[in-house]
């Protein structure tokens, strides 16, 4: 049987479950690479998610807790919007993706890892990048370590 190591892992599953919301930041951008946080706007901001699906996994979350993309009002739903479609472009120009999967999970039923604070989820695809190790081994291989995703996606999220 062949055996894939990802030590890394260990700290995701054995660590202390949150306190507090992941998700809930303040306005303080002295932590932003700490903890991944991509880009900030007046609503929303762009964060790398730390357990990626695949390099350059991004998400954008509002700042207001909310557990329901229903209880959005216009101005941040348009903001998220914004931000992804410039997610999109930063993704599209550094990392070359040449597709996306974007969506929402919204409450555990639907898969949500943290249900009470939504968030967008942004993930690169390209052609050949899935093969037998989600299905057969339930493993996913990600290519790049993501401090140098987060430093290569950084300098173009400049101007969002």
């Amino acid at each position: 049987m062949d055996r894939l190591w990802a030590p890394w892992r260990v700290e995701y599953i054995q660590g202390p479950e949150e306190d507090h919301c992941i998700f809930c930041v303040d306005e303080d951008p002295a932590n932003d690479q700490a903890r991944l946080i991509m880009a900030r706007g007046k609503h929303s901001y762009v964060i790398m998610n730390r357990y990626p699906y695949s390099s350059g996994h991004l998400m954008v979350a509002p700042y207001r807790h909310l557990a329901d993309t229903a209880e959005l009002e216009n101005h941040e739903a348009l903001e998220i919007h914004q931000m992804m479609v410039r997610s999109q472009r930063v993704l599209r120009d550094v990392c070359v993706a040449k597709g996306f999967n974007i969506g929402w999970n919204i409450g555990k039923a639907a898969g949500a890892g943290v249900a009470d604070h939504i968030h967008m989820h942004i993930v690169p695809r390209w052609a050949g990048d899935s093969n037998f190790m989600p299905i057969l081994a339930e493993t996913r291989v990600i290519p790049e370590h993501i401090e140098t995703t987060y430093s290569l996606l950084t300098k173009a999220c400049v101007e969002i």
